[in-house]
């Protein structure tokens, strides 16, 4: 299955094992169906249970809460993470805290949907990920696949949890194809995946950024530098304990996350690091991101803005104290505008 289809599967097999599933959003009955994951859902279960929405996030996160409290687990997509800005009262104060507010006794399993990533020439207000402000929220999960079999397992986890969840989808996922589980299959929420062992370094990523920690492993593996890549899958909660491990047999760690930073995900990562790894730490902690800077638009700008695996391959060099010829790397690659690579064939 490739991304879009996993997520699809997910939908199916979730809406079939509760009919209080229930799927809406802007374009959810589209003739593309939000880049197929909605694809033939309102077909199999009704206009009921599968609608098209205005355009009015806050509202609508309202609505979904209170589906939640009335016995629904509602399916809530939004497509871009920039627009879902205008319910953070509706997320932040009423769905994240419910269940604390009224003693455990009122469930919000509440899903919502947001898509990122760069194309297109979107820029400033169409391209942002924001994950690390709802991390900062108790009460909320925030979920962040990197491949089509944890999209499917986590949304499926994500679904039939009993706590809101923010869940984000990187569109320059959407190509990749690979083997996934049939059936109801679930990744557990909070469980970080250890891609590749190694005892170099520890590399820790999440989402699109996993798939270009896996393209300079590759590299690498070809120098004989053993690496471990950690794949978060969530970024609240955070898989502490394999972190440390990690870190304690390694001695070093590159935190990559795509967005800025200025108090990251990855921020976070080294400051706990070094508090509980301190003694086994070898060399500093190195922190990748975006620029803390408003996302540009033109290639003059973007081509130089965002980390790629180049950009680790490069901060591996530095730390490691050794040529690894990165910027022979940088002067072959083919760099096309607003698309991860020629292989790229959409969502745009």
């Amino acid at each position: 299955m490739n991304f879009p289809e996993a997520i699809n599967d997910a939908m199916k097999i979730a809406m079939s094992i509760d009919k209080k599933v229930i799927c809406y959003g802007l374009g959810v009955d589209d003739p593309k169906r939000i880049f197929g994951t909605t694809k033939r859902l309102k077909e199999r279960f009704g206009p009921e249970r599968v609608f098209d929405v205005p355009t009015s996030e806050n509202a609508l996160v309202g609505i979904g809460t209170g589906l939640a409290l009335g016995g629904y687990k509602p399916v809530f997509v939004s497509q871009r993470f920039d627009f879902i800005l205008l319910a953070i009262d509706q997320i932040v104060n009423a769905a994240a805290k419910w269940f604390y507010m009224f003693g455990s006794k009122n469930n919000i399993p509440f899903v919502i949907r947001l898509i990122v990533g760069r194309g297109w020439g979107q820029g400033p207000t169409h391209s942002q990920s924001y994950h690390a402000w709802f991390a900062n929220v108790p009460g909320l999960k925030v979920v962040m696949p990197s491949s089509p079999k944890n999209a499917k397992g986590l949304l499926l986890s994500s679904i039939f949890d009993k706590n809101p969840v923010i869940f984000v989808e990187n569109r320059w996922l959407y190509n990749i194809n690979e083997k996934v589980p049939t059936g109801d299959f679930r990744v557990p929420i909070g469980k970080a995946s250890v891609i590749q062992e190694g005892k170099d370094i520890t590399i820790i990523s999440n989402s699109f950024m996993t798939v270009e920690a896996k393209r300079a492993l590759k590299f690498l593996n070809d120098k004989k530098i053993s690496c471990e890549l950690i794949d978060l899958h969530t970024v609240r909660p955070v898989d502490w304990e394999t972190i440390y491990r990690s870190v304690n047999k390694t001695g070093r760690l590159i935190a990559i996350d795509s967005s800025s930073h200025n108090l990251s995900i990855a921020s976070e990562i080294i400051t706990r690091v070094i508090d509980k790894c301190w003694t086994k730490l070898k060399n500093k902690p190195v922190k990748m991101g975006l620029p803390d800077h408003i996302q540009p638009t033109s290639f003059a700008l973007t081509k130089n803005f965002y980390p790629d695996y180049i950009s680790i391959i490069k901060e591996i060099s530095s730390l490691l104290n050794i040529s690894l010829e990165w910027k022979k790397l940088q002067e072959k690659q083919e760099t096309p505008h607003d698309i991860p690579g020629t292989w790229f064939k959409g969502p745009f």
